[in-house]
């Protein structure tokens, strides 16, 4: 017998059970997470008024177990949990663009750009590069030229965007492995700098002192971090002026998006940050890549050019992305031993290899290297914002579990009384029987995920 016809027959034998209503809801309202938290326990209303309890549950009733989604935010663990994280990481984003979520639509007029900073280069790699629809030459050099290990210095091959070779470096010999994943591990107090350099950049060009600028204007931004093909991060950033008090209130006429364009370029080339391990892997100042983009944000929605729902939802798909995207695995590497088998291309092997060997120098410690390598030392989170750049994450899961408590409440006839619900609840492991799992396949086939 199969495993499919096994949870087949499973599912078959469960719905014969007397409980089998309230097990299948508690599958279904998962909406297809893949990996569910398992609580056992009870819960009740109780009338505030009176401490009489209204309505009760246990997990008995719900077949055994009250399943809870997982809430993983990245789209590999996860698909239908990071759906919805994708989803409020857009309303997140978009609000501090046109308001709305408890912030003023008047934000809506305020300076923002959108600006996507860079990793420099730590060797030349196989890119795909295109010009008016076409696909050039990958590096191309004079024939014959090579780097002091032989390997050539130029490709002049036109990469298919499937081809594996992109993003591995044409001499790993030559390729700063070291400086490599120092600027990955990094890369949080550069971009921390950059928030701090771009604030005397503005008072700067304003004509203010740095102590008075936040008494006229109140820098706000949010960014995400993706990966590039060569296995380091970039950022993708809104980064918006307000006045003093916040998205509620008017910036000074002379805030505009270009100044604020020019003064988040001057500010990239300035901010340095020097590196750990001088004494073990020689000096080095860490920086930004050369590559910068930064575009105003225009105020009216447009169907051609950029325009914030655009930008929110292209920060909202890299949201819910990791490493993987570069190649490596999704979970943590816990033993040296592991490296010998795991499922990647040499380029990334080599980085993971790189934050295992300095990650066990005193001289990196503060790093962590080793507990991010299968991030290729990257330590920071995905996305972040400055605290009054919009709503928060919290605040719109909290907005949702009230929605969902008033639908419940509706349905049970308690709409007029004044409610608590009190439960104890404690957890009892995770995932899917073969039974469940077959029902919470059929929901994510079916399209009917609660992300959507």
């Amino acid at each position: 017998m199969t495993e499919a016809s096994e949870a087949v027959a499973a599912l078959v034998e469960r719905a014969g059970r007397s409980d089998f209503d309230g097990w299948r809801r508690s599958v279904l309202r998962l909406g297809g997470c893949t990996n569910p938290v398992h609580l056992v326990g009870s819960a009740a209303y109780v009338d505030v008024a009176t401490g009489a309890a209204l309505h009760s549950y246990t997990s008995e009733a719900l077949g055994g177990r009250l399943l809870v989604a997982c809430g993983n935010r990245r789209a590999t663990v996860c698909p239908t949990c990071a759906q919805l994280y994708r989803a409020d990481t857009y309303q997140l984003i978009r609000a501090g663009l046109v308001g709305g979520k408890a912030v003023a639509e008047s934000v809506s007029g305020h300076p923002r750009v959108f600006a996507t900073l860079t990793a420099p280069s730590f060797g030349p790699v196989h890119s795909r590069r295109e010009r008016g629809g076409r696909v050039l030459a990958c590096r191309p050099r004079k024939a014959g030229e090579c780097c002091p290990h032989g390997a050539p210095v130029g490709c002049h091959t036109r990469h298919a965007a499937d081809d594996p070779r992109l993003g591995e470096p044409l001499c790993p010999r030559c390729y700063d492995y070291a400086g490599a994943v120092l600027w990955q591990a990094q890369s949080g107090e550069l971009w921390h700098r950059f928030t701090l350099e771009l604030r005397r950049v503005l008072a700067r060009r304003a004509g203010l002192s740095r102590s008075t600028l936040a008494d006229a204007v109140r820098l706000s931004y949010a960014k995400v971090a993706e990966y590039q093909r060569r296995g380091l991060v970039h950022f993708h950033a809104v980064v918006r002026l307000d006045g003093p008090d916040g998205p509620g209130e008017t910036p000074p006429r002379w805030a505009t998006s270009g100044l604020l364009a020019d003064a988040v370029r001057e500010a990239v080339g300035r901010v340095r940050v020097v590196a750990y391990g001088a004494d073990v892997v020689g000096s080095r100042v860490l920086r930004f890549g050369r590559q910068l983009d930064i575009r105003a944000v225009p105020a009216a929605e447009s169907a051609d050019g950029l325009s914030s729902s655009a930008v929110a939802g292209y920060i909202a798909k890299y949201a819910t992305k990791g490493a993987e995207s570069a190649g490596a695995v999704d979970g943590r590497i816990r033993h040296g031993k592991d490296l010998a088998t795991l499922p990647v291309r040499d380029h990334v092997l080599r980085m993971i290899g790189t934050c295992w060997w300095l990650g066990a120098l005193p001289s990196f410690e503060e790093l962590r290297l080793r507990r991010w390598a299968h991030m290729l030392g990257y330590r920071g989170h995905f996305s972040t914002k400055s605290r009054h750049y919009s709503t928060t994450l919290g605040a719109l899961r909290s907005a949702r579990a009230e929605h969902r408590a008033r639908e419940q409440r509706s349905a049970l006839g308690l709409d007029d009384r004044d409610v608590v619900l009190v439960g104890q609840w404690r957890y009892a492991g995770r995932g899917y029987s073969p039974e469940a799992a077959l029902l919470a396949a059929s929901v994510r086939e079916g399209g009917d995920g609660h992300g959507g």
